[in-house]
């Protein structure tokens, strides 16, 4: 019972605890500028230290429940990682593409100069040709994904990165002398992968043996209830501190840019989730398959827009944008994905 009313106190007031992260992540960075200063040189090839340590907080949990002897099954149902790639690598830089292209350059056309509208869409682009690598694991584990097929789908979709990033930046830009940043890449699959993953099956190989599966499942992994929610909402406080000026200094840009940024993210959780509930696939894959593609690799878009574009460009801007929007919105299709279960 207990364990029942936990659930529905966080599903109930969520919104609410969210909202005032934001806000209090804005003030902060107002009123105490140089705390997010002093965190923003917490960073190692534009991956963020703070946020990574939050990030792999959140994880730990997940990477806890992966059982590698299901790893070899999760193989054998290709249905969900067929989603899976055709939605992010067919589907989702296109529709980015697509939905940037008609807000920045015709409806916002009176507000946008031609050539901020141009960064805008290389960023959208470079986020959209990014599809999320740690953070999934956060939504997987909300939605009650499965943790051996997440892991799968991710491992996948990192190495899938390597051969399509440039081609389709390159095709969909018409730039030439875009250069993946291997030290940001590698540096965000080994903290957000590697390490919570190989630290979650030698704590649980350590405690199955010394006390069992039964304790194992019910009073080791309850320890851990409530930590993902904690570090998601200091990741909001956190991320909301780095922009705060930004934000108040430029809320008509932030919100122009948020709009097809936030459309984007639920049209490819619908496609996604909806074609997996037409093939019948079960909600702890299906659920992941769609996350994977509605979130992104802000850490590489943002490094990529600012090797090409440079810091205080507009494609900079929209992958920051990209950062700010995504948590929120994430929140509200785990609680989607939570309603619409798929059951075989």
């Amino acid at each position: 019972m207990k364990k029942t009313q936990g659930i529905s106190f966080f599903d109930k007031y969520l919104t609410i605890w969210v909202a005032l992260c934001i806000a209090a992540g804005i003030l902060i960075g107002k009123l105490f500028p140089s705390a997010p200063l002093l965190l923003g040189k917490l960073e190692y090839f534009n991956v963020s230290i703070p946020v990574a340590i939050l990030i792999w907080v959140m994880i730990f949990p997940m990477m806890l429940k992966v059982d590698f002897s299901s790893v070899v099954n999760a193989l054998k149902m290709p249905k969900g990682l067929t989603v899976t790639l055709i939605v992010n690598w067919l589907v989702k830089p296109f529709t980015m593409f697509g939905l940037a292209w008609l807000f920045f350059h015709i409806i916002f056309k009176t507000l946008i100069p031609e050539t901020l509208a141009n960064e805008y869409v290389a960023g959208a682009v470079l986020l959209g040709a990014a599809p999320c690598t740690a953070m999934v694991f956060v939504w997987s584990y909300l939605t009650k994904g499965n943790p051996a097929y997440t892991l799968i789908q991710v491992a996948i979709n990192d190495l899938i990165i390597l051969v399509a990033f440039i081609p389709i930046v390159t095709l969909l830009l018409g730039i030439t002398g875009v250069i993946i940043p291997w030290n940001t890449l590698i540096l965000s699959v080994v903290l957000f992968v590697v390490i919570p993953l190989v630290a979650g099956v030698i704590v649980r190989r350590l405690v199955i043996r010394r006390k069992g599966s039964e304790y194992f499942e019910n009073v080791f992994l309850e320890k851990f209830k409530g930590t993902t929610i904690a570090g998601l909402l200091l990741t909001l406080v956190i991320i909301f501190s780095f922009q705060g000026d930004r934000i108040l200094n430029n809320p008509v840009s932030i919100l122009l840019i948020a709009i097809p940024l936030v459309i984007q993210t639920y049209l490819i959780f619908f496609i996604a989730y909806g074609w997996a509930k037409k093939w019948k696939i079960s909600h702890d894959i299906a659920a992941p398959a769609a996350m994977i593609g509605a979130s992104n690799f802000f850490e590489l878009a943002v490094a990529v827009a600012i090797v090409l574009f440079g810091m205080e460009s507009g494609a900079t801007l929209v992958t920051v944008v990209g950062v700010l929007v995504e948590v929120p919105v994430m929140l509200t299709l785990v609680r989607i994905a939570n309603r619409k279960r798929i059951s075989l």
